[in-house]
């Protein structure tokens, strides 16, 4: 059966290592950080194959170069209908550029589900690639990020947005 297998491998970015899972149909997992570096992921138990990573791999050190502004290579997303569609609509939030959460939910036909459109984001299991860090609250703030406020703020300054306010909340200070 095509998609089951899966090679992992690693990404480094600013001193910071992210796991990069990749599967027969695409690219399946980004694993940031403070994830990656912590014990136990399972990610990391998976064997590697430099062929197959190598794209991902030249893709990620690009964007991070600045030198990348959309991706090209395949994605092996696993959700719900919803999961998807809000993946979906992330993946059109232009390079540089932000948009709030109840614009996510209204782009996806759901104008009133903003927090489900919040839950959808933060599952997004290839952050960096479907650009949940472009997603910022209606008032303007980071509000949270899985990888950290830290973390989202770096990937919009490289992306050329500047002037967000840190605020959000305290789990995601780090």
């Amino acid at each position: 059966m095509m998609g089951n297998r899966l090679w992992a491998g690693t990404a480094v970015w600013e001193d910071q290592t992210f796991g990069v899972i990749v599967g027969e149909s695409g690219i399946r997992e980004i694993v940031l950080p403070h994830q990656w570096e912590g014990p136990g992921h399972p990610g990391r138990a998976l064997p590697g194959d430099d062929a197959r990573l190598r794209p991902y791999l030249v893709e990620l050190d690009e964007y991070w170069a600045g030198r990348r502004h959309a991706w090209t290579l395949p994605l092996d997303l696993r959700g719900t209908p919803f999961q998807l569609a809000v993946w979906g609509a992330l993946q059109e939030i232009p390079y540089g550029k932000t948009c709030t959460y109840r614009e996510v939910a209204e782009c996806v036909g759901r104008p009133r589900a903003v927090r489900a459109a919040a839950a959808a984001v933060a599952r997004n299991p290839v952050p960096v690639v479907v650009p949940c860090h472009r997603v910022v609250g209606a008032d303007g703030t980071l509000t949270g990020y899985q990888g950290g406020l830290a973390l989202k703020k770096r990937l919009l300054a490289l992306e050329g947005v500047h002037g967000i306010r840190d605020a959000g909340h305290q789990r995601y200070q780090f």
